[in-house]
């Protein structure tokens, strides 16, 4: 599994897609900025959503969720990663949060 730290994750937010796949609740603590928000179980059905020709980077609490959703994502073909240590790692870094958007 293609792993990075919340740094390289930072260095990569202007060429990859982040999404986080935490659940609703859990995303309500902040996300990183402009990241998107698909729960794991939704993953597989929101392909559609992503772009295949930039890398993706899957997001949840601690890092081991966001490694089965980059797996999913890489067997429908698109370069994923996921975040080591999750956004409780990405907390402690000091790195940058904001609210989730608004449910439609």
């Amino acid at each position: 599994m293609n792993e990075l730290t919340p740094q390289q994750v930072l260095d990569r937010l202007n060429d990859a897609q982040v999404i986080d796949v935490r659940e609703t609740e859990e995303v309500a603590d902040g996300m990183i900025v402009g990241a998107r928000h698909i729960p794991l179980a939704q993953v597989p059905g929101s392909t559609g959503l992503l772009d295949k020709t930039r890398p993706v980077i899957a997001v949840c609490r601690s890092g081991r969720r966001s490694a089965a959703a980059a797996e999913q994502l890489a067997a429908a073909g698109f370069t994923a990663y996921t975040m080591s240590g999750g956004m409780l790692d990405w907390k402690a870094s000091g790195l940058a949060t904001t609210a989730p958007p608004a449910p439609h």
